[in-house]
């Protein structure tokens, strides 16, 4: 967008397609364009289809009005900036967007009453969930509801709290009255607001069919009275085969690695990694007080005593008593998680520790984990042919929850059954698994599935008895010479199972 003109008559063109679509009949809506420091933006109280870009107000970068439209002669009522000014602010503000609409769309309205009390709306599994920012299939899209009021404009603190409440919606809905949508620019901004009319109305839809949207899809039903829901599932009809057969060898559950297996180790390394190295300081002194914070310095506390009595060499560097002072505390921990960082120890100090700062960038939406293409797909059909998916990491479980409710893919949480840490025992020792095993209920290890791209790993799950594949993947270190004879390698997800 060059010049304020442009943004006039675009502005005109916008609403009057949204006028054709029912979302600002009435002289009800409006839409803003941010250009640099100057903001264009539609008039209230006016047919929003018959707009001309005269009537458009120009205001400066903190609202202030640097344009008046002139009036047009009677019948029309004199140009009157909207309501919805200070809301189109919040957004610029806020959220640093180059455009803003807000509609009264009927679908977004209906979408605020499937549940009258709820304070958010959220829909999962539809393909119109990639359509907006920071999202993906897989994802529960989630939008705030806030409550109307009798004036647009008393809305404002409302809308500026849900804002920044929600960090990772691009929208928020007003119950029984209709939507603000933003975006970087007016066709991000017209993208999503069209992309979300779509998931309202597909969401009020599916809920009138008695589906919930904000659900999952189940997998198809094994048992035999429901061949029929099955039978359209090609690995759910060889689970059933193999069921009927008696198969000793089809796994139970599955339990997978992390780094190599399932993610690149090129995300761990150069994202993760360096994201939490760079937040360690300000993290524990911003938290130092916190429960988790002060339960995450005490393992750091035990580690350096443990390799002290150990004789390990290079041990954890000691770690002061609280009685030293904050200063010196944090200090030492950030020596000790940056010594091990170095050294790649993953002890669960320093896991539970990047845990935490991963846990907040998850949830600020700077960090979006990048897994493997097979990964969300094999997910899915494995749940549909009736197999358990874990997760075994040297990460803390919240690390791996965060990772998975947070992939370019979207919330792959609903796939897997749960999360193993080195809380279970160290991946390269037998007993972990023995002890997973018995967490899991299995009937016998032989029906346990561990896939990793580390051989010290497999070695392990294979001598408590469960079965093993070593994932080669791009990026990975090489297996070793005779890893090919001794293991069953694979080379994707599609091969597993």
């Amino acid at each position: 967008m060059a010049t304020v003109e442009e943004a006039k008559a675009l502005i005109c063109e916008i609403c009057k397609n949204l006028y054709a679509q029912g979302a600002v009949s009435g002289t009800g809506g409006g839409m803003s364009i941010k250009l640099d420091d100057t903001i264009v933006m539609a008039p209230s109280g006016v047919q929003k289809e018959r707009m001309e870009p005269a009537d458009m107000f120009v205001l400066n970068a903190a609202g202030g009005v640097l344009e008046h439209p002139k009036p047009r002669p009677a019948p029309y009522k004199p140009p009157k900036l909207s309501e919805c000014s200070p809301l189109f602010m919040a957004a610029y503000e806020l959220r640093g967007a180059g455009a803003v609409l807000h509609s009264h769309s009927l679908n977004a309205v209906m979408a605020t009453l499937l549940d009258e009390f709820a304070p958010e709306f959220s829909v999962t599994h539809l393909e119109m969930i990639k359509g907006i920012a920071g999202h993906g299939y897989f994802d529960n899209c989630v939008v705030p509801i806030i409550e109307n009021t009798a004036r647009e404009c008393e809305l404002t603190g409302r809308l500026r709290e849900a804002i920044q409440r929600y960090p990772k919606a691009n929208a928020v809905l007003v119950r029984r009255h209709g939507v603000y949508v933003w975006g970087r620019d007016w066709i991000h901004a017209k993208t999503q607001a069209e992309c979300y009319d779509y998931l309202f109305e597909a969401a009020v839809r599916m809920a009138a069919l008695g589906i919930s949207p904000s659900h999952a899809p189940g997998p198809p039903l094994l048992a035999d009275g429901h061949a029929g829901l099955a039978n359209g599932t090609p690995a759910v009809k060889k689970a059933r085969l193999e069921q009927a057969k008696g198969a000793a060898t089809r796994p139970t559950a599955i339990v997978l690695d992390i780094e190599g297996t399932v993610a690149p180790i090129s995300f761990v390394v150069e994202t993760l990694f360096p994201y939490a190295r760079a937040r360690l300081a300000s993290h524990l002194a911003d938290t130092y007080s916190a429960p988790d914070t002060q339960a995450a310095i005490a393992l750091f506390r035990q580690l350096a005593v443990e390799d002290a009595q150990a004789g390990r060499e290079p041990a954890a560097p000691a770690v002061p008593p609280a009685e030293a002072g904050q200063e010196a505390v944090v200090a030492a921990v950030v020596a000790s998680a940056y010594a091990q960082m170095d050294q790649d120890r993953k002890s669960t100090a320093l896991k539970a520790l990047q845990g935490q700062i991963w846990h907040a960038g998850f949830l600020a939406g700077e960090l979006r984990a990048e897994l493997f293409p097979d990964v969300p797909d094999a997910l899915v059909r494995w749940r549909a042919a009736g197999h358990k998916t874990y997760i075994y990491s040297s990460g803390s479980r919240q690390a791996q929850a965060d990772l998975f409710g947070n992939t370019t893919a979207g919330d792959l949480r609903p796939y897997l059954y749960g999360f193993f840490d080195t809380t279970s025992g160290l991946k390269v020792e037998a007993g972990s698994y023995r002890e997973i095993g018995l967490a899991l209920g299995a009937d016998s290890p032989a029906h346990l599935l561990f896939a990793t791209d580390v051989e010290a790993e497999a070695a392990a799950a294979a001598s408590a008895g469960w079965q093993v594949a070593l994932v080669v993947r791009p990026g990975n270190k090489p297996l070793a010479e005779g890893a090919w004879q001794i293991y069953r390698v694979i080379k994707s997800m599609e091969e597993l199972v």
